[in-house]
């Protein structure tokens, strides 16, 4: 089992650049902004000569508490008490800071394993930006620069001297990565906390909590998955901070690395046009999607018969799609949401034969042939599959390329029905078969 290297230290002392840096990606979220990390971000470690998982923190303050401070600082601390062992970040620029001996205070209580990385020391003397720290009482400090990369691989072998080699575990992640999406403050950090039971991710009563995308493994039911938890997407006219627009960049990366989308939808609110413009996202990334609309338990009957109208006027392009009337906070209708998501993911990877296409196909235009274009009429003839995560189906004939919307939509409904593809968008391509004589005619 590969051992757990959690980086611990107060706001802004360079932890997530750091994290970036062994990871040897840009997954955490980097800005000269302190408190900017906020939840355990988990990743697996690449620099250093032997394998291990390495597990960002937001800004420990252990003195506040209340409010997102405190939040923050238990999950670093539930993040220490998961490590096999610490690398205590400080700023080699500032000095030790009464916060610094607060944290030492608090790791050598927790009896981890501790290295200390004294960080930001690009073009200084390592002796002279490590003397300082040495009263820490946390042995002996360890001069690097996360930005530049100096010192890293050495502190890396130094934290993880005392566990054995072992070999890296290429098996390809056989686990299904459902990403949760929607508009700040629907309840998508709750809904994780109440599937694993436990607050693993900051769950706040403001808009605007969950800043980066959380990647957690999950176990339902003997099937593994991966919860992504995402920053709630406003409408772009109200994204004003270079952080917030980060992260809606990360949050429609998770969704085209998804293999199935939970789209949270707050009953309790209007459902506005930024869900549609979320929702139109998912599908043109040819997403599973499954949707759920929180805060359910909230509503009179009338509100809730009301509610249901407008979600099927106003996201009616979503009819594919399975929805689900819940509430995260008390655990209500979650067991039905993770049947559609197993159904959803089955329909997007669904294998369908060729023949059957052809079937299919036959009997949807002997039942209703395509329109005449001009003095045309396409004749398609036979299809086959092209592509799953979203099923593609490729349909030849002739002049198929001029079949119009209406009768794209009749064959999407009607391969939608035969092959049973609820919670998948579906994609039908027209291939129109060449004259072999058309030249000769020319001639």
């Amino acid at each position: 089992m590969k051992p757990t290297v959690v980086l611990v230290g107060r706001p802004n002392v360079g932890k997530s650049t750091l994290f970036n840096r062994l990871t040897r990606s840009r997954d955490a979220i980097v800005a000269d902004l302190p408190g900017l990390t906020r939840d355990r971000h988990y990743g697996h470690g690449k620099l250093g000569s032997k394998p291990y998982l390495v597990v960002d923190t937001g800004g420990f303050e252990p003195l506040v508490k209340d409010g997102i401070v405190h939040q923050m600082a238990r999950q670093a601390e539930q993040a220490i008490a998961e490590a096999d062992a610490v690398i205590f970040v400080v700023d080699g620029r500032s000095g030790v800071t009464p916060l610094d001996k607060e944290i030492a205070e608090k790791l050598r209580r927790a009896g981890r394993p501790v290295v200390v990385a004294v960080n930001k020391a690009e073009g200084m003397k390592s002796g002279m930006v490590e003397a300082d720290f040495h009263e820490l009482g946390l042995g002996e400090p360890n001069a690097i620069s996360a930005a530049h990369g100096e010192g890293v691989r050495g502190l890396v072998d130094l934290a993880l001297a005392s566990f054995p080699e072992q070999e890296e575990d290429e098996e390809k992640s056989d686990a299904v990565r459902v990403a949760i999406v929607g508009r700040p403050n629907v309840g998508k950090s709750t809904l994780i906390n109440t599937l694993l039971g436990e607050e693993r991710v900051i769950a706040f009563d403001a808009p605007g909590t969950t800043r980066d995308s959380i990647e957690i493994d999950f176990e339902r039911g003997g099937r593994k998955y991966v919860l992504v938890d995402t920053a709630g997407m406003r409408k772009r006219g109200k994204v004003f901070e270079s952080i917030e627009k980060f992260s809606v960049v990360k949050t429609l990366k998770s969704i085209e690395d998804a293999n199935v989308v939970i789209l949270m939808v707050d009953a309790q609110a209007d459902v506005s046009e930024q869900d549609a413009h979320i929702a139109d996202f998912i599908v043109q990334s040819g997403r599973a999607l499954v949707v759920a609309v929180n805060k359910w338990d909230g509503l009179d009957a009338y509100t809730r018969e009301q509610t249901r109208l407008t979600l099927q006027r106003k996201l009616k392009f979503l009819d594919f799609a399975k929805f689900h009337f819940i509430s995260a906070r008390d655990s209500v209708g979650l067991v039905g949401l993770f049947r559609s998501v197993d159904a959803a993911f089955a329909a997007a990877m669904t294998k369908m034969s060729t023949p059957r296409l052809a079937r299919v196909l036959a009997d949807a235009v002997a039942k209703q042939a395509p329109p005449r274009h001009g003095i045309f009429r396409p004749k398609p003839r036979y299809a086959h599959q092209g592509g799953s995560n979203p099923p593609i189906i490729v349909v030849h004939g002739n002049a198929v390329d001029r079949i119009g919307d209406s009768y794209c939509r009749y064959l999407e409904s009607t391969f939608r029905e035969a092959f049973k593809l609820q919670g998948t968008p579906l994609r039908i391509q027209f291939v129109t078969s060449t004259n072999p004589y058309a030249d000769k005619d020319k001639k």
